[in-house]
């Protein structure tokens, strides 16, 4: 489990001769084992803040601090940051971002191979077990050799989820994983999510613009324009 604290931090992204801030000083902690939902509206900067934790991107020089467990990931390196990225983060997006010649077995796998490597016959075989167990959890052990093109969304977004949790990260973030689904594949999406944190107790940050998704974590943050709202 990671404790995550965020101090001051601010992006700015440059659109043609424009510099148009994003986070303009952001705040922000969430506990070794705590659920938090960051709620705002569209254009707000909650998934750009996300991005930023997960190491999808970086800050603006001298733009805050981002520290995960003691050590600002914003001062790593390109290999520290991949490391990162592959070993205590996992990453669940609105859109799925499957690869859509692999099937869902593969699709999971694939995270566990960018982590570990599958030359290793005992690793390949304790990841490929983990898979089958996550795909199993999620509802989805009739649909491993199907391609992302035959499933619905909710079967792609869980396919997502496990694919995140396949090295059991410490850190669990979700950009908007239900933005994309109706109401009631939406709802069990989110129960499949924290049937899976409760099993595990890893640290969760969801971002969300729903306020009805929000109330399922421990506890909520609202973003406005860059800034954490008082």
């Amino acid at each position: 489990m990671a404790k995550v604290e965020v101090s001051q931090l601010r992006k700015t992204y440059r659109l043609g001769r424009v510099d148009v801030p994003v986070l303009k000083g952001i705040d922000f902690r969430c506990e070794s084992g705590e659920c938090v939902a960051i709620l705002g509206a569209s254009g707000s900067g909650k998934s750009t803040l996300l991005h930023l934790i997960g190491g999808l991107d970086r800050p603006d020089e001298h733009g805050g601090s981002i520290r995960v467990d003691d050590r600002d990931i914003t001062t790593f390196g390109q290999r520290d940051l991949n490391n990162y990225r592959a070993r205590r983060v996992g990453f669940v997006f609105q859109f799925y971002h499957l690869l859509p010649e692999l099937t869902v077995l593969h699709n999971v796998l694939v995270a566990g191979m960018v982590r570990h490597g599958m030359g290793f016959p005992g690793k390949r075989a304790e990841i490929t077990k983990r898979a089958h167990e996550l795909l199993d959890v999620l509802g989805l052990s009739h649909r491993l050799a199907h391609r992302p093109a035959e499933l619905s969304g909710g079967e792609r977004q869980r396919v997502a989820i496990a694919r995140a949790l396949i090295n059991e990260p410490d850190l669990f973030l979700a950009d908007e994983p239900t933005g994309n689904l109706d109401q009631e594949t939406g709802s069990k999406i989110l129960d499949a999510i924290m049937t899976l944190r409760d099993k595990s107790r890893r640290t969760m940050i969801l971002v969300t613009h729903d306020a009805a998704t929000a109330s399922r974590a421990d506890r909520t943050v609202r973003i406005a324009n860059g800034v954490v709202e008082s």
